[in-house]
């Protein structure tokens, strides 16, 4: 599938071990198994353990896939207030 046939996919293009690099940056691995309960992001975690078991676990990946793109509109949504917070102070 090329770009074109998923426009509105928003994990387009991202690998699993991308997304979950940039969830544990984000929320650490504490959070992220407080959010997302499963043992590879509780104990002992590693991004290579998590990877292998996540491929293996359809509905884990789901969960994971689904934080990460809600963690990114948040963001978004951020960026977007603090960007018109910062145009009407001027």
């Amino acid at each position: 599938m090329t770009s074109q046939e998923q426009p509105r996919n928003p994990l387009h293009g991202l690998t699993l071990e991308r997304i979950v690099t940039d969830l544990v940056d984000y929320y650490g691995w504490r959070e992220l198994g407080r959010r997302v309960p499963v043992r590879c992001f509780n104990l002992d975690p590693s991004i290579s353990s998590s990877l292998k078991f996540l491929r293996k676990t359809p509905w884990a990946r789901e969960q994971v896939e689904q934080l990460y793109v809600q963690t990114q509109r948040a963001d978004e949504r951020e960026q977007r207030r603090a960007r018109r917070a910062d145009r009407s102070e001027d």
